[in-house]
C-alpha cells in the first residue's frame, strides 16, 4: 500500500491536498497518478492547457462559422451561401439573413459548449478571462492562478484563429481580391467590431449588459441552492445561453463577452497582414469594448446575484460579521467545485 498526493479544489476553489490510500491491486500492480516522469509535468500544466484548448476549440467553431457563412456569399468561393436554406424566391432575402445569423449563433454556441466540455472537469472550463476574474473575486478561485489562466486563454484564441485562418486563407484571398489585400471586412470574421451606427457609449453598454447576463447565469447554474443542471450537463446549458445571447443581444457589437475570444484572434490578424488597423479602429475600441466592458459586466452581474440571491459562504457578501464569528457561525458552501462547468461534488463544510 502506498500514499498518493492528489490535488483538488474545494467548493470555494481553495487548494488543499487529500492523502488517498490506494489499496487496489491488479496482478500486484499499484495504481498511481505518476506512472512516469512526464505525468508529473502534465499534472502541473493540465489546468492551463485545458483553458488553452477550450478557447482554441471555441474559436475554431466560432470564427470558422463566421468565415464559412460570410466568405461563401461570393460566387467565386461557393456556388451558394453555406448555412442558408431558401424556401422560395419571394422570401429569399429575408430567409438568407435569418438563416445566416442563426448559423453564426449556433456555431458560437456549439463552440462554447465543446470548449467547456473539453476543459470543464479539469480547469472548470472558464475559457473567458472575465469569468476567471469574477470567480476569483466572488467564489474564492485562487488569484495566483488568474494570470496563468488568462495567458493560456489568450494563446488559445491566437492558435484557434491561426488554424481557422490557415483553413480559409484561399477563400479570404478570393473574397478580398488577392493575398496582398486585407481589410476590416474579413478581420471582423475573427474579432469583433461595432456597427457603424453604434456610439462608443452604446457599444460599451451592449458588451457590459451581455456579459452581466452571462455571468448571472453562470453563477445560477452552479448554485446548489438554486436550480443547477445535472452534473456534466452545464456545457449544454451554456450552449443554450450563448445561443440566446447571440440571438438577442449580438447584432450591434458581435457579442464578444470574452476578452480572450476577441484579443487572441485580433493579435493573429495583426500578425498575418491586417496590420495596426485592427487596433486603431475607433480609438482603441479593442481595449474598452471587448476587454474592459466584459470584465466590468461580469463583476456587475456577480454583485447583483450575490447581493440579492446567493447564500453561500464563498462570496464576500456573506462573510460572517463580528457577532457571527463570536458564535463560530458561517454560511454553508453553496457552489459546485470546478466552476462553471465541472462535475458536481459534495460540499466540504
Amino acid at each position: 500500500m502506498s500514499d498518493t498526493i492528489i490535488t483538488s479544489n474545494d467548493s470555494g476553489f481553495k487548494e488543499h491536498h487529500l492523502t488517498e490510500h490506494i489499496d487496489e491491486y491488479t496482478d500486484h500492480d499499484l495504481y498511481t497518478i505518476h506512472p512516469n516522469a512526464w505525468s508529473k509535468y502534465r499534472l502541473m500544466m493540465r489546468e492551463y492547457v485545458a483553458e488553452f484548448l477550450g478557447v482554441c476549440i471555441l474559436i475554431i467553431f466560432g470564427a470558422g462559422v463566421d468565415c464559412q457563412v460570410v466568405l461563401s456569399s461570393v460566387t467565386s468561393v461557393a456556388s451558394s451561401q453555406k448555412g442558408v436554406r431558401t424556401l422560395s424566391r419571394s422570401y429569399r432575402i429575408t430567409e438568407v439573413a435569418v438563416q445566416s445569423y442563426l448559423s453564426i449563433s449556433l456555431g458560437w454556441g456549439i463552440g462554447t459548449a465543446m470548449g467547456v466540455w473539453v476543459s470543464g472537469g479539469i480547469s472548470g472550463g472558464h475559457i473567458n478571462p472575465a469569468v476567471t476574474i469574477m470567480l476569483a473575486t466572488y467564489r474564492g478561485f485562487p488569484w495566483k492562478k488568474v494570470p496563468g489562466y488568462i495567458i493560456a486563454q489568450v494563446f488559445g484564441g491566437i492558435v484557434g484563429a491561426a488554424l481557422v485562418y490557415a483553413n480559409y486563407i484561399h477563400a479570404i484571398d478570393l473574397y478580398e481580391g488577392g493575398r496582398h489585400i486585407r481589410t476590416l471586412g474579413t478581420a471582423s470574421l475573427f474579432s469583433t467590431y461595432a456597427a457603424d451606427y453604434m456610439t462608443s457609449v452604446s457599444s460599451f453598454f451592449s458588451e457590459f449588459l451581455a456579459t452581466a447576463v452571462l455571468c448571472i447565469m453562470v453563477l445560477a447554474i452552479n448554485d446548489k441552492t438554486n436550480c443547477p443542471p445535472p452534473p456534466g450537463l452545464a456545457p449544454l446549458v451554456l450552449f443554450l445561453l450563448i445561443l440566446g445571447i447571440g440571438a438577442s443581444l449580438g447584432m450591434e457589437t458581435a457579442y464578444a463577452i470574452n476578452p480572450a475570444r476577441d484579443l487572441g484572434p485580433r493579435i493573429l490578424t495583426a500578425m498575418v497582414g491586417y496590420g495596426k488597423q485592427v487596433f486603431d479602429f475607433r480609438s482603441q475600441y479593442w481595449l474598452w469594448c471587448p476587454i474592459i466592458a466584459p470584465i466590468l459586466g461580469a463583476q456587475a452581474g456577480a454583485i447583483f446575484y450575490d447581493a440579492f440571491l446567493y447564500t453561500g459562504d464563498e462570496t464576500p457578501f456573506n462573510k460572517p460579521n463580528a457577532a457571527a464569528r463570536a458564535r463560530h457561525e458561517r454560511a454553508h458552501h453553496a457552489a459546485r467545485r470546478h466552476m462553471p462547468a465541472g462535475p458536481g461534488a459534495d460540499d466540504l463544510v
